[in-house]
């Protein structure tokens, strides 16, 4: 399989993660975001929308979005775990996973701060601010929905890791870029610094990725 992705790319990142708790090796293409090169004719013949990850089968067959990629690899792979076995816990974990995934990331990806930039002409720090609001907004509903269900153990959905923790995670990373913190979300607080205690987490770490800034 190969798998197109970038350091930067919180959704990659998802996807890492899923894929190491999984054992799965892939063979990684890099698309540098930053430099634009999703907009290269042969990047979007492997993904009309021109956005990260992708995910090649051996038969050629395309797979995107990271939601997506993870439950196939699920399904494939079936230990570990990544949805509960029953029908309520998997609604609840999909939709924890879908308040960053949906609502929050998506308002801070690089198509959108380029047409804040060059479209409405908003400067850097007015981005910035953007993106911490939205990312930060994301993280607090998850905080007010894990804060007072019982179902919240160690992670997002009792005491096994969850797609829904995968992507809290990435968004407390994202957050971070745009100097946005936790501190006043003490579960999804607690639950990131549980979960980058994890290799399989650890690892995908934006910040241990070919390409990303040193130090």
């Amino acid at each position: 399989m190969q798998f197109f992705n970038f350091w930067r790319s919180l959704a990659s990142f998802r996807v890492r993660i899923a894929l190491n708790l999984k054992g799965i090796a892939t063979d990684d293409q890099v698309v540098d975001l930053m430099a634009g090169h999703q907009m290269r004719p042969e990047f979007k013949a492997v993904n009309p929308q021109m956005a990260l990850p992708a995910l090649v089968l051996d038969d050629g067959t395309v797979l995107s979005q990271s939601m997506a990629i993870m439950e196939y690899l699920d399904e494939i792979q079936p230990q570990p775990a990544l949805l509960p076995s029953d029908p309520i816990g998997r609604a609840r974990v999909r939709a924890l996973a879908q308040i960053p995934v949906s609502d929050g990331h998506p308002l801070v990806v690089p198509r959108v701060r380029h047409y804040l930039e060059h479209t409405l002409h908003i400067d850097e720090a007015q981005r910035t601010a953007w993106s911490r609001h939205w990312m930060g907004t994301a993280l607090a509903a998850m905080e007010g929905h894990l804060a007072k269900d019982a179902a919240t153990g160690q992670f997002c959905h009792g005491d096994h890791v969850s797609v829904a923790d995968i992507c809290l995670a990435s968004q407390v990373v994202g957050l971070g870029f745009f100097g946005g913190s936790v501190e006043n979300m003490p579960t999804v607080a607690r639950i990131h610094a549980r979960c980058m205690q994890i290799d399989a987490f650890a690892n995908a770490h934006p910040l241990k990725q070919p390409g990303a800034p040193k130090g």
